[in-house]
């Protein structure tokens, strides 16, 4: 199928309505965003944790120096800040002031709010536009209009899109550029799957995006392009959405094809291993410590989590029920009761090596080997607050510093793996995200005989609907 694919007006320029999925902690960086940009589409650097970058070109890993949370918080605040605007400057450099420049923020990341501030105050003139998710982010309108940029919210449903704007979006729509239609089955990274929708059961993206169509014409945005973001691969297999009036204008977002070009900073073993991926390789897990979904690659990192998680029983503290069996763990001899049953499950795992059991919040043990264990109170030990609020550490950016509940050691340290992985640690043992199509780079003949392109012959290939 031939497609039409027509320029679309986006922060305040008429633009390939192709988008480049903002992909965070060090991945999507201003040397591939710009040359997306420069090839005539919009182009998104993260501002999560991003690198910054010395006078030599070199990147400057963040190090932390403070003894507490809090201090390292700031610490990491700051480094953010420096690091959004390193790339910032970058990515308009390369563009040649061609395309749109977004940079993209986690709502829901730690210290949003002022990360946002200090970059926008930093590279005023280069943004030209915000997409952020991972929560509900009713303070982005007033903040972008105060800097004068477009901003993008990230839904996955008509429902989210409407608390946003009946709360806050209403006031400010004239800087409302787009709406970005995540889907929560398809896409990569963080997932918006709400407590009503099956993980198991995917749904068709279309009446999805046709019901966010109309909530926003009910609000008179029948101009406001949607972005289509999660499981797009050709747009030729797309074709029946443009022009469409059920749709709307619309553009598509590539995150996980824009993992694989010449520019892209990931390493060459991350990038070998996408060209060796097949269908049913990206896992749907609820394992982050943000309490979101998400989409990963299923790993040795993923499938570590996922035994772990399976070995886990019950407990109470006091003798009830079928939970008579008598149970003594940690350097303090606590005394739980466990059934008959799990207690001898117990009793193997720790033959079996997995010898410290550790208390979850919903109070059940989970049973890991020594060298875990250590690694687990390590890394909650070093926690510097990269989210809002956090299951694994029990971070909260809050006056206390603390969500008041047990830290959960079925998660895992999000920040940390991020860093290893952006930064050329092996990826088969950290988070390595991607969305449910990038199986698809095993069979596409554009990447045939290991064929990596630079972002120019990427953008050209995608709008020509292959």
């Amino acid at each position: 199928m031939s497609i039409n694919l027509k320029p679309l007006l986006i922060s305040g320029k008429e633009v390939l309505p192709l988008i480049e999925g903002g992909k965070g902690v060090a991945i999507s960086t201003g040397q591939c965003s710009g040359p997306w940009a420069a090839a005539g589409g919009v182009a998104t650097f993260s501002a999560v944790n991003a690198d910054s970058v010395d006078e030599n070109g070199n990147i400057v890993r963040a190090v932390y120096h403070g003894k507490s949370r809090l201090t390292r918080f700031d610490e990491l605040v700051a480094q953010g800040i420096a690091g959004g605007i390193s790339q910032a400057r970058i990515a308009h450099d390369i563009s040649g002031g061609n395309g749109r420049l977004h940079m993209n923020v986690l709502w829901e990341m730690g210290g949003s709010e002022r990360v946002l501030r200090g970059v926008l105050e930093g590279a005023r003139g280069l943004i030209h536009g915000v997409t952020c998710g991972a929560g509900m982010p009713f303070k982005l309108a007033p903040l972008a209009a105060e800097y004068r940029v477009y901003y993008y919210p990230i839904v996955s449903s008509a429902r989210a899109f409407r608390a946003l704007w009946l709360r806050s979006y209403r006031k400010f729509s004239e800087w409302l550029g787009g709406v970005v239609y995540e889907d929560p089955w398809l896409a990569g990274g963080h997932n918006g799957l709400s407590n009503t929708e099956n993980p198991e059961k995917p749904e068709d993206p279309f009446p999805r995006v046709a019901a966010l169509r109309k909530t926003m014409n009910e609000y008179g945005l029948n101009n406001t392009p949607i972005f289509m973001a999660g499981g797009v691969w050709f747009l030729r297999e797309w074709g029946d959405w443009l022009d469409n009036p059920e749709i709307g204008p619309i553009a598509f977002q590539f995150g996980t094809r824009a993992l694989l070009t010449k520019e892209s900073p990931i390493s060459d073993a991350w990038k070998k291993k996408l060209l060796t991926l097949k269908e049913g390789d990206i896992f749907l897990n609820h394992f982050s410590p943000t309490g979101f979904y998400s989409s990963a690659v299923n790993n040795a990192f993923m499938q570590e989590l996922r035994e772990r998680d399976k070995r886990q029983v019950a407990f109470v503290e006091h003798a009830t029920g079928d939970h008579t069996a008598e149970f003594v763990f940690g350097v303090r001899n606590k005394k739980v009761y466990l059934t008959p049953h799990d207690r001898e499950q117990a009793l193997a795992w720790i033959n079996a090596g997995f010898s410290k059991p550790k208390p979850t919040p919903e109070s059940t043990l989970v049973f890991v080997t020594p060298e875990k264990a250590l690694e687990i109170r390590r890394d909650q030990l070093d926690c510097m607050g990269c989210l809002s609020q956090c299951k694994f550490s029990n971070w909260a950016c809050n006056d206390l510093g603390t969500t008041g509940r047990k830290a959960d050691p079925r998660s895992f340290c999000i920040q940390k793996t991020l860093q290893e992985i952006a930064h050329g640690a092996d990826p088969d043992k950290h988070l390595m995200f991607a969305g449910h199509t990038a199986y698809r780079f095993a069979d596409d003949p554009f990447y045939a005989n290991g064929f990596i392109p630079t972002v120019g012959q990427l953008v050209e290939r995608i709008a020509t609907g292959n």
